[in-house]
């Protein structure tokens, strides 16, 4: 169960204290991309969005996409938001977030991913050694094996919070 509880669990990534992140010496955020940053399969970035992307930028954090999804998806994606970005990870493989990490040059500790799914984003961020931040979906619309996923996610996440493990802000 260690492996999939996340570090932090927000509403969304706009509740992120990003001043703490920084304090604590955090130095790169690992961002997944549909259902956390915008709707799955959305093609446009929001206003809110860029402005969060913004405001990570301005206190020295960097930023990284790491999805699943193809190249084509997510590269074009990060281009709007202009980012760099990891596409085909793999997640809860480590494969991709050490990739990002090598980019940057930062260590696992100085990392911190943030996604909506337990069983890739905080299994594979807790499983590389980063901080996880897990957030509320952004659209109940997914893929539909995220869906038949999302019911045993569920379960977990009742699991984690009827034993206090659910560091809320």
């Amino acid at each position: 169960m260690r492996l999939l509880r996340p570090s932090q669990y927000h509403k969304s990534i706009f509740d992120i204290d990003l001043d703490k992140l920084q304090a604590q010496g955090y130095r790169a955020i690992m961002l997944d991309l549909d259902n956390t940053l915008v709707k799955w399969n959305h093609p446009d970035p929001t206003p809110g969005l860029q402005e969060w992307l913004q405001r990570v930028g301005a206190r020295g954090l960097s930023a990284c996409i790491v999805s699943n999804n193809s190249g084509p998806r997510v590269s074009e994606f990060a281009a709007k938001v202009g980012i760099p970005f990891i596409s085909n990870a793999a997640k809860p493989r480590r494969k991709g977030f050490r990739e990002a990490m090598r980019r940057f040059g930062v260590t696992p500790q100085q990392t911190v991913v943030i996604g909506d799914q337990i069983f890739t984003d905080v299994l594979g961020g807790n499983r590389s050694g980063a901080h996880t931040i897990l957030v509320v979906p952004i659209d109940p619309r997914e893929f539909f094996l995220t869906q038949i996923v999302r019911k045993v996610e569920r379960r977990v996440l009742r699991y984690l919070d009827r034993k206090g493990l659910l560091q809320r802000p």
